[in-house]
């Protein structure tokens, strides 16, 4: 008796894999909606904070660092740059408020943007925010 493969029986696989992938999908995206609130501690969201976001948007600060393993790769990773500053807000300000205005001569290094003691606050009040989600260690090998 040889084994033959039917296009019936092909079809219940396929069918049969897609509603598991399906179950295994719904089952993975309730586990991470219920996940979320212990581990981004958005009852931390202030206006400040969401202030620091539009900042760093607006002077496109992803477009040279990575925040959370997300955007470019010339400048440093700043999802833990609070904690690499010694938990210091003043100190996040006073280094982004005192680069050199067209960087450092012969090498990339970041421009002075010229904000305003309001937005560096908000800035600072941002990347405090960010470094206190728990990534689950991601992204790996977060240099300092």
């Amino acid at each position: 008796m040889s084994a033959s493969f039917t296009k019936s029986m092909a079809r219940n696989i396929f069918y049969g894999g897609t509603v598991f992938f399906i179950l295994v999908f719904l089952a993975l995206t309730f586990d991470t909606t219920r996940a979320l609130p212990a581990r981004d501690h958005r009852e931390n969201l202030t206006a400040q904070v969401a202030e620091g976001k539009e900042v760093w948007e607006k002077n496109n600060c992803i477009g040279c660092h990575t925040l959370l393993g997300e955007g470019a790769y010339f400048a440093p990773e700043l999802g833990n740059v609070y904690e690499r500053f010694g938990n210091n807000k003043e100190a996040i300000k006073i280094f982004i408020k005192t680069r050199p205005r067209n960087g450092v001569p012969g090498r990339r290094s970041m421009p002075q943007f010229n904000l305003s003691d309001e937005e560096l606050e908000a800035v600072a009040e941002f990347l405090k925010y960010t470094s206190e989600i728990d990534t689950a260690s991601w992204p790996p090998n977060i240099q300092g």
